[in-house]
């Protein structure tokens, strides 16, 4: 079974992106934000990281920051999910793949099942 981090400080969407991503079959760990996320990094490696940009503590920025000096983790996917348009981020911020908020279901499934080279489900 594939692992899936979510990252973002909103509860709403942690809530709803876990029972989203648990139906299609992935096991989904949730942070509320960045300095969190490194910590479960550190319990269990993720097979692909859905990180918002904007948060408290440790944002969206300073986690692929930490992600690119670290070579055991540099190598994880990230799918960096902001309001914020790409063009306006930083240029060391180098995601992945990028999703303009708000997103559809059938958008984020499908970056997901291309990030992973497939769905979660046969």
């Amino acid at each position: 079974m594939r692992t899936l981090l979510v990252v973002d400080d909103e509860v709403g969407i942690t809530e709803a992106l876990n029972d989203l991503l648990s139906e299609e079959g992935f096991h989904v760990l949730v942070a509320p934000n960045g300095r969190v996320a490194l910590e479960r990094m550190a319990e269990k490696r993720p097979d692909l990281i859905l990180l918002d940009y904007m948060m408290p503590v440790m944002d969206g920025r300073e986690v692929l920051l930490a992600l690119q000096r670290d070579e055991a983790a540099r190598d994880i996917p990230v799918l960096l999910m902001s309001a914020v348009p790409r063009s306006s981020l930083p240029l060391e911020c180098k995601p992945t793949a990028f999703l303009r908020k708000p997103f559809t279901i059938d958008r984020l499934l499908t970056e997901v099942g291309r990030l992973l080279g497939g769905p979660a489900k046969p």
